[in-house]
Parts: structure tokens; sequence; C-alpha cells
């Protein structure tokens, strides 16, 4: 048996581990840019994953059933593909703040996905804590003052930033309760899930398959190129791809195998609350 509130301990410490990868990410995202940063970020992920999987079970290949790959590279895709691509590009468009702001949606998303695919139901004090947690999050997204050059944004472009953050939203609370279904609900045993590093590995790879796909079809190869020259930016984004994609990820996958997926969404919310003291302590 799991020890008490080991998923809810994961999703605490994947929060910790996001918070100090954005730091890293947004450095090297300054340098290079962000489609550099998430192309090779989630590539040096899945060297981590698959070197720490060949130490773990002495094989790359996860041990997984047929339907646990579909389900996970699904997840994968939504999740890390779509979800992470979109919330890069909000960024860009509206910036962090608002971005951050409708990221706060993908705990609702994460809480109604879990219902209709998982049939997870809240008790009261589960829903009133993601309630209390969700608006501890939007007033510290809210307490910054508007930068002056926010307002210079086309409406046009607004609404597309708008647009992206949501998918990203929907893309990171659905795609994870899409992981539990592939860990869990069509494992070969429901009662024993598909190891946490077998399917962080197996959503990696389906992801950055997606990704660079998107890369090339978009013709950003060049892009690619010119950041690999930047030194610098390798190293933050080497080290951010260890904390966050590498061990952020696994993390999650142990977060939602022993906690609801509403409730392990919702605490690994928590980077824009526990950002505030690291950014105090470095800047």
């Amino acid at each position: 048996m799991a020890p008490p509130l080991l998923g809810e301990t994961a999703a605490i410490i994947v929060a910790v581990l996001w918070t100090a990868n954005s730091i890293l990410f947004t450095a090297a995202g300054k340098r290079i840019g962000a489609i550099s940063v998430n192309a090779f970020r989630i590539l040096l992920a899945c060297v981590f994953l698959g070197l720490t999987h060949i130490i773990f079970f002495g094989t790359i290949l996860p041990a997984a059933n047929s339907a646990q790959w579909f389900w996970m590279g699904i997840s994968g895709i939504v999740g890390l593909g779509i979800g992470d691509f979109a919330l890069f590009a909000a960024f860009v468009i509206i910036g962090p703040k608002r971005s951050l702001l409708l990221m706060a949606l993908a705990p609702v998303c994460s809480v109604f996905a879990g219902f209709i695919v998982l049939s997870e139901g809240l008790g009261i004090w589960s829903a009133i804590g993601i309630t209390v947690t969700l608006i501890g999050i939007i007033i510290v997204i809210l307490e910054k003052k508007e930068d002056p050059d926010d307002y210079k944004i086309a409406p046009e472009k607004k609404k597309l930033g708008i647009l992206l953050g949501i998918i990203g939203a929907v893309g990171q609370g659905v795609g994870l309760v899409i992981s539990k279904y592939g860990m869990v609900t069509v494992a070969d045993d429901p009662s024993v899930p598909l190891d946490s590093l077998s399917a962080a590995l197996i959503r990696m790879v389906v992801g950055a398959i997606f990704v660079w796909v998107c890369i090339i079809a978009m013709g950003k190869l060049h892009e690619m190129k010119s950041g690999l020259s930047d030194r610098r930016a390798v190293k933050l984004t080497s080290a951010g791809a260890f904390v966050g994609p590498f061990l952020g990820v696994w993390l999650s996958m142990v977060a939602v195998t022993y906690a609801l997926a509403g409730i392990a969404m919702t605490l690994m919310a928590l980077t824009p609350v526990i950002i505030i003291p690291m950014v105090w302590l470095l800047y």
C-alpha cells in the first residue's frame, strides 16, 4: 500500500520543481526563444528518462500493453505537445501574468475530466480546498501592477493569446486525466498501475515526436541550429529539462496515480505562489 498523502506530497514537490524549471526556462528563452527552449527541453527530458529507465529496469522499452501505449501517447500529445506548446505561445503574445491566470483553469478541467473519464467525485472538503487554493493562486497573479507596455497588445493578438492560454490549460488538465486512465484503467490488472517512470517516458517520447514534427512542418529547424550555438542557453535549458520535464513529469505521474486528478492538478498549479520566495531569494 502507498504511504498516506503520497500523491499530494508528490504534487507539491512537482510545483516546487516546476517553479525552478520556469525560472531556468525563462532565462534560456530570453536568449534563444521559447520555441527552441520547448523543443530542446522535451528532447533532453527523453534522454534523461530513457537513461533512468535503463538503470531501473534494464531496458529502455516500458513494459506497457498496447492500450497503455495508446492512451499515454495521447496524453503526451494533448498535455506535453499541444498544452505546453499553446502555453509557451501565450506567454509570448499576452505575457506571463495573463497566461498564468488562464492556466488556473487547468485544475478545473482536471476535475471535470476526472469525473467524466475516471468517475472521480470530490467530497465537500476537497472541493473547498481546491476552491481556496485557486483563489489564492489568482490573487497572487493579479497582485502585481500591469506593465505599461501590456496595453499595447492589439485586440486581435490578445484574443489569440487568450485562446492559446485556454487551450494550454485544457491540454494540461485533460492530459493529466488521460495519463491516469492509461496508467490504471486500461492496465492488465487495475490494482497494479503502470510504473510512473515508464508512464512519463512514454508521454515524453510521443510528445517530443509531436513537437518536432510541428517544428519541421513550420520550417523552424534553422532556429534550432542557431540556438545550439548559445552555450549559456543550452546549459540553462539542460538544467531546466532535468528539473521540470524529467523529475517534474515523473513525479506528476506519481501524484496522479495516488491522488484524485483534480487535487493533484490543483497542488501542481501552486507555482505562482511558490515562485514568490524563490524570486525574492534570487533577485
